[in-house]
């Protein structure tokens, strides 16, 4: 688990790949790294959000909450707040993690 502080470009080369959350068995792929509006004059990172992409299946939906999660194949781990969102399409759920 990395102390480092989180930023955008900490995600986008992960686009695409699955990530498990720990003490579930759920496993998501980051679709996309939205990069936020720097609202401060001073700040340690841009805001953005991490979005994640999971089936739309009552059964398997993650809830809101605090996780331990690593990107499969060896990749990096972090500790992220994340909660499903309002998703349109019929064909997914996904989920967002913030930072500020």
């Amino acid at each position: 688990m990395t102390d480092d502080i989180l930023t955008f470009d900490t995600f986008t080369p992960h686009v695409g790949k699955r990530v498990r959350f720990r003490g579930t068995d759920i496993v998501l792929e980051i679709d996309r790294v939205e990069q936020g509006e720097d609202l401060a004059l001073e700040t340690v990172r841009a805001p953005f959000s991490v979005i994640f992409r999971g089936p739309r299946d009552p059964s398997v939906l993650l809830r809101e909450g605090l996780y331990d999660c690593e990107v499969e194949d060896g990749g990096p781990s972090w500790n992220l707040y994340v909660m499903p969102i309002h998703t349109p399409q019929r064909d997914r759920q996904e989920y967002q993690a913030v930072f500020n």
